[in-house]
């Protein structure tokens, strides 16, 4: 309220426009591009809607298998802290349409893989 010296004038604040129609509307249409992309791709496209423009600048969606979405992280620091959040993340890819996606995976950029992954050792025996 704003009063002048001769008269008293009465301001209404401004109506506050509710965004969660528009927003709603938004995560449908998401949703149904979402579920129209090929076969194991979905969670790949929607891991940017599902953890916000922040974290997706600092992460890249590797690849999608057998229900684990593989996610690369900088560091360790970001791995930890998004591991506390791995459930929020597939609530919301599910909710965004990629379905089957059980757990996310944060691997640290540029490490090599680990040695349950990589092919095993030639075991041939010696012969006498």
């Amino acid at each position: 309220m704003r009063v002048s010296q001769s008269h008293a004038i009465f301001v209404m604040p401004p109506k506050k426009s509710s965004m969660r129609p528009a927003a709603a509307g938004l995560d449908k249409v998401v949703a149904r591009s979402v579920k129209k992309a090929p076969a194991g791709e979905a969670p790949l496209l929607a891991w940017p809607l599902a953890c916000g423009s922040a974290v997706a600048a600092r992460t890249r969606a590797l690849d999608f298998e057998n229900g684990v979405l593989r996610v690369e992280v900088p560091d360790a620091g970001w791995r930890r802290e998004l591991q506390a959040l791995a459930p929020r993340y597939v609530a919301t890819l599910s909710r965004y349409g990629a379905d089957g996606v059980t757990r996310v995976e944060f691997v640290i950029a540029g490490r090599k893989l680990s040695a349950s992954v990589r092919a095993p050792k030639n075991s041939r025996r010696k012969r006498a």
